[in-house]
Formats: C-alpha cells, sequence, structure tokens
C-alpha cells in the first residue's frame, strides 16, 4: 500500500509542469493573441492559469492571463457578430463577461454584458415588433439582467411585462429607468415616466368604473412601499381616498402627496382634494388656506368657487 501511494505522488509530478513550462505555454499564448488567433490564445491562456496557479514564479504569468483571457473571448464574441454568428456571438461575450467577473476585471465584464444585452436586445426585436410579448419579455430579460444600463431595450422589456397584464414587473423597471439621472438617458427616463402615467391611468380607470378604489389604493401602496417618493401613485392614492369619500386619510395623506408634485396641475389637484375634505368635514379655516393654494388646471376654476361660497 505504502508503495502505491509513492506511485500516484511521483506520476502527479510527473504531469504537473514547471515553471519554465508554463513560461514557454505563456509564450506561445501570447504569439497566438498577438497574431489574432484568439481561439487558440484563450485555449493556452487557460492552461497557463490551470497549470501554473500553484507556482510562485509563475504567478505574473497566471495574473496576465487571468487579464488576457476575458479578452480573447471578447474579440471571438466581436468577430461571430461580425459574420452573422449572433449564437456564437452570445455564448463568447457571455464567457467572457463571466470569466472577467471570476477574476475581478469589472469594466471587462461591462463591456462584454453591454454586447451580451444588444444581442439579446436584437433577439426579441422581432417578436416584440409582431406583439409576441412572452417571449420578447422572456428575451429581454435576459438582456436587462446582463445590462440594466441599455434602457432603449428596458422601456421594451417593461412594456410588453404591462401588455401581458404584469403590472407590477412593468413598473419596476420603469421606475428604474426613470430614477436614472445622468443626462443620456434623460429622454428614456422621460418616456419611462410617460408610459408608467398611461398604463397606470388605464389600470385605474378599469378599476373605477368597477369602484374598486380599494384595489387602487392597495396598488398604490405597493408600489409606494418601493418609493415613497413617487409623485404618480401619491397622486392616485390620494384621488381613490377621495372618491372612497374616506376624508379623513385624504386630510392625513394631502399636504404628503402634494409636495412631491412636480406638475403645477397635480399639485393643485391634490390641495384642491384636501380643500374639499377639509370642507366636508366642516374645517373652514383649513378648507381655505387648502383652496387658497389650488393655481393651476381645471380645479383651479372648482376651488375659486368653492373660495366664494366659504368667504359669504
Amino acid at each position: 500500500m505504502k508503495k502505491l501511494f509513492v506511485s500516484v505522488i511521483a506520476l502527479f509530478a510527473a504531469v504537473t509542469l514547471s515553471a519554465q513550462e508554463v513560461s514557454t505555454l505563456y509564450n506561445e499564448a501570447a504569439a497566438a493573441y498577438g497574431a489574432k488567433n484568439f481561439a487558440e490564445a484563450a485555449a493556452k491562456f487557460e492552461q497557463v492559469i490551470e497549470q501554473g496557479m500553484d507556482q510562485e514564479d509563475a504567478a505574473s504569468l497566471v495574473a496576465t492571463a487571468k487579464s488576457t483571457l476575458p479578452k480573447c473571448y471578447y474579440m471571438m464574441g466581436g468577430r461571430a457578430f461580425q459574420a452573422g454568428k449572433f449564437d456564437e456571438a452570445q455564448t463568447n461575450f457571455t464567457k467572457s463577461a463571466e470569466l472577467a467577473e471570476l477574476y475581478g476585471d469589472m469594466q471587462q465584464m461591462a463591456k462584454a454584458n453591454n454586447w451580451v444585452a444588444k444581442l439579446y436586445q436584437k433577439q426579441g426585436g422581432d417578436a416584440f415588433n409582431s406583439k409576441d410579448y412572452a417571449t420578447a419579455a422572456e428575451i429581454f430579460q435576459k438582456g436587462y439582467n446582463a445590462d440594466p444600463d441599455n434602457t432603449s431595450m428596458a422601456l421594451n422589456l417593461a412594456m410588453s411585462y404591462c401588455e401581458l397584464g404584469e403590472y407590477e414587473k412593468g413598473m419596476d423597471i420603469y421606475e428604474a429607468i426613470a430614477a436614472k439621472t445622468h443626462p443620456k438617458y434623460a429622454e428614456d427616463a422621460a418616456k419611462a415616466k410617460e408610459m408608467m402615467a398611461l398604463y397606470t391611468n388605464n389600470k385605474v380607470a378599469t378599476m373605477q368604473a368597477a369602484n374598486d378604489f380599494d384595489g387602487i389604493i392597495a396598488m398604490a401602496d405597493v408600489q409606494l412601499a418601493k418609493n415613497p417618493e413617487s409623485a404618480l401613485f401619491q397622486n392616485v392614492r390620494l384621488q381613490a381616498y377621495a372618491n372612497k369619500k374616506d376624508y379623513a386619510k385624504v386630510i392625513e395623506l394631502g399636504e404628503a402627496a402634494a409636495a412631491v408634485q412636480t406638475d403645477p396641475e397635480d399639485k393643485s389637484l391634490m390641495y384642491y382634494l384636501l380643500g374639499a375634505a377639509y370642507n366636508a368635514r366642516e374645517m373652514k379655516p383649513q378648507a381655505i388656506a387648502a383652496f387658497q393654494k389650488v393655481t393651476a388646471g381645471p380645479a383651479a376654476e372648482n376651488a375659486k368657487a368653492a373660495l366664494a361660497e366659504l368667504n359669504k
């Protein structure tokens, strides 16, 4: 038994490359990379990492191999993309991103994931344009996972979810886009806010027709739990409480709802609802104070009429 143990150790030593051999392998990998033979370079860099990871003398070679290997797959992905081999490109860009993450190169990971997302965006485009939103959502979600900053694709993903009736998923994506503050996202952020309002108003209209004000409030509460400063859902919730004639809740929430509104007409509507609630509770001074803050939009004329009555 002891003799067999020694033989196994000897075999292990025989298959482990020396530092010099790892260096030779590294030079072959570097030469292949320089000649733009990225597949061969990748295979040899992988061998350098595998064979040299436990050798102190090869540490710098292994470190460089780890840095270069994700780039090999990135270049292979680019070549496949140029040749119209999109599945192959996707595989290589994904591999590049995974290796870059494994070896701590976040910049390279982001570059590779950017292309992963673009390819998923391209793949999902036909389904989206033909209104096959289930297929589109499945594909776009993979791209969004790779690169949440691809806001043009994210808009299509959010719309796909909303068209499928998966309202909350759609709102989560739209909220993430709308929250981006860099100027390059300004147009898409504005579009996200527009679409949030559209789908929310459509959903609210359906629920209002059924007198389901509690449902509207519950829907708004879910979104406000994620983003308490959402002007849209503060607005929606306050209107639902007003339609329920729950004046105590309107009074409780009115000032906060008005404070987050950025559109003068929406802010005025919040103060009008607050003034009406105070008036219904016969709290005349508070009602007057609230109505006086209604200065824009259709609510302004109604507030003016209410003030005329209160000041008689």
